[in-house]
């Protein structure tokens, strides 16, 4: 079947989305080999579709769907969507992802190579081809372009050939397999699109227990995406359609596994997926009002949510006592410092909702299946010797910050939440500059280190800069005393000295441990003082840092590549990368960044970006970086687009 004709069958709606597809996932490396490997009459794959009637068919959007029977799209979805999105100029009606990834593509008449719009690169250039423009346009808008160049018009030919080829690919063939017949339930469809996309990402068990959910409530999903849009604009981005599934699993059966969801009908579901909105909420408001982590990024552990809601669901709606309610909280700490659900989530899960159902004693149950693996629980300085925003005690030190009512060094404003309000968010201050200790030959692990770290307001922030805090903490306790000890800073001056850096970090160490266990002690005991509620999820959260550095095999992968830059003659880009907006806030952290280009004036900014997610993905790429997200991909960037590199030379390297 030729791809205009199943654009077409889209257009008309007897071609959808089968509910249990996931969204868009391609990107936009994926986008270019696709156009190219049509463009160059390779092969790209058959596709498979599911003829069903009509009445029996769930799809996925809005668009009606025609009369009699549709085919629905099992394999190939990533596929025809990009081509769908590059030819028509928009996205098709069952779309679901970031529309970047398709959008801005251009095609170089001279070497015939897709790339996306730079405009250093291609602005005022004949010889780049919008290839949606071309698509919907036709021929006849570029031939005027092209005869007016004096170096085209003795190989004219040759140019419009090529753009003959690219408008020709709407015409390609495409073998479609069909999958028939009366019998066909959503169960065998899904086992049949498991088999045939092995290559690809397969549907997980939250997704199968959806799709049985959604062939009887079509809206499902909608109602579900709704309220992860709603958490990600109160300041929670991290949340996903299988987690908030699991919450409402636990709400309705009291278990981990997705089957149990296999006789829930969907006005059991219905309540269910309310009830776990209003839990959830309750709790992040809870989370964010004792304990200070008021957003996404220092939330600690939203794995273990599910079992808060079924804690909620078994007291009708109430967390307890003041007591009761902060050894929940006292336990729920102590799930993200040693990693409660960091393995087999499921089984963990399973044991602490069992934990729950003797009423009289479930908190201790709770704790007890902590302390059963991990033995002690109190906080050693050594566990702080972890660094990047990515380190487990990451959230504790923020939360130290926010219950222990820090001040900030300048204005002597307490940095507590409710103190704050929700309007003025903390920034990760490096108490020693990351450019000091590079000069001092520090290692990025020490650099970076959670003893280095501590939060103060944006101005006080900006204001310090990168100056030694041998000489600004002199400054700010002069002005206002007893506030740099406020953050657990040790108070010997010796230690302020750049040179007995890693003794400070061993101090400051012993002051976190000791701080932290008090208050954990303090909030099992319930004698912590009550503070008023005033974060609530209706108020848009601004977003702390994104992205990060995770372990040391990345490290040495960034700065291997920073090496190779270096020994090519181009600048070294910059470690962990602060990227703002226009007026200073940090949108994310880019792991290895040349925020002017790798040839400043002369091509575009570009970033690498290793195991990131699509929020840091999508700030790079709003904020206009060409970015990487694999070192090959970027090396050979840079071999054929800044080094001018030969075949042989870019595969050598």
């Amino acid at each position: 079947m030729r791809l205009n004709t199943l654009l077409d069958q889209i257009d008309l709606g007897s071609m959808a989305l089968p509910e249990f597809q996931r969204g868009y996932v391609w990107n936009r490396n994926q986008v270019k080999g696709v156009m190219d490997s049509l463009y160059q009459h390779h092969p790209v794959g058959s596709l498979l579709v599911w003829i069903t009637n009509v009445e029996n068919a769930d799809v996925r959007g809005e668009g009606e769907l025609a009369p009699g029977t549709v085919r629905l799209l099992l394999d190939g979805q990533q596929r025809i969507t990009s081509l769908y999105g590059i030819i028509r100029g928009k996205p098709p009606q069952f779309f679901h992802g970031n529309e970047k990834a398709f959008t801005g593509l251009y095609f170089n008449l001279e070497d015939e190579t897709f790339e996306f719009y730079a405009p250093v690169k291609m602005k005022d250039n004949p010889f780049w081809v919008n290839v949606t423009e071309l698509m919907t346009d036709g021929l006849g808008s570029y031939l005027p372009k092209l005869t007016d160049i004096e170096e085209v018009q003795n190989d004219l030919n040759k140019y419009v050939n090529r753009l003959n080829a690219i408008e020709n690919i709407k015409n390609t063939d495409f073998h479609v397999e069909e999958v028939t017949g009366d019998d066909k339930t959503v169960d065998m469809v899904v086992d049949i699109f498991n088999r045939v996309n092995s290559g690809g990402t397969k549907l997980s068990k939250g997704d199968l227990a959806l799709a049985k959910i959604c062939a009887e409530w079509p809206d499902a999903r909608v109602e579900m995406n709704k309220h992860i849009e709603e958490w990600r604009d109160a300041g929670y981005p991290f949340f996903k359609m299988d987690w908030l599934l699991r919450c409402v699993n636990t709400i309705i059966t009291g278990e981990a596994k997705f089957i149990a969801l296999k006789d829930v009908n969907s006005e059991r579901f219905e309540k269910g997926l309310t009830k776990a909105k209003k839990y959830i909420d309750k709790t992040l408001n809870l989370v964010a009002a004792r304990l200070g982590l008021d957003n996404g990024w220092v939330l600690g552990s939203a794995y273990s949510i599910p079992l808060i809601v079924r804690y909620l669901e078994e007291n009708k709606g109430s967390f307890g006592n003041h007591q009761e309610r902060d050894q929940l909280l006292h336990w729920y700490i102590h799930t993200f410092l040693w990693g409660r659900y960091g393995g087999s989530t499921e089984s963990m899960l399973n044991q602490d909702l069992a934990a729950i159902e003797d009423k009289d004693s479930s908190l201790e149950n709770l704790i007890e299946n902590i302390r059963r693996i991990r033995g002690d629980l109190t906080v050693h300085p050594s566990d702080f010797i972890g660094w990047s925003r990515g380190a487990r005690f990451y959230p504790l030190l923020y939360m130290l910050t926010r219950v222990y009512n820090a001040k900030d060094w300048d204005t002597g404003v307490e940095l507590a939440s409710h103190t704050l309000g929700h309007q003025t968010d903390l920034q990760l201050h490096h108490i020693f500059p990351k450019a000091l200790l590079y000069r001092n030959d520090y290692e990025k692990s020490e650099v970076n280190a959670l003893a280095n770290f501590t939060f103060l307001t944006q101005e006080t922030n900006v204001r310090i800069s990168d100056k030694n805090p041998e000489e600004y903490f002199a400054d700010f306790e002069k002005k206002n005393p007893g506030l740099i000890a406020s953050h657990w800073i040790p108070m010997d001056k010796k230690l302020w000295k750049v040179e007995n850096y890693i003794d400070f970090l061993e101090a400051r160490r012993e002051l976190l441990a000791e701080a932290a266990n008090k208050f954990l002690k303090e909030l099992y005991d319930g004698s912590i003082p009550e503070v008023e509620l005033q974060k609530q999820l209706t108020v848009a959260s601004k977003k702390q840092f994104l992205g990060s550095i995770s372990d040391e095999d990345e490290e040495k992968l960034i700065l291997d590549t920073n090496q190779w830059i270096n020994e090519n003659g181009l600048p070294e880009g910059e470690l962990e990368y602060n990227l703002s907006d226009d007026e200073g806030n940090e949108l994310a952290l880019l792991d290895l960044a040349w925020p002017d280009g790798l040839q400043e004036g002369l091509s575009m900014p570009v970033a690498l970006l290793i195991n990131e997610g699509f929020e840091t993905l999508s700030a790079a790429n709003t904020a206009g970086y060409l970015y990487f997200t694999d070192v090959n991909s970027f090396k050979n960037y840079v071999s054929q687009e800044i080094l001018a590199l030969s075949d042989n030379d870019v595969g050598a390297s």
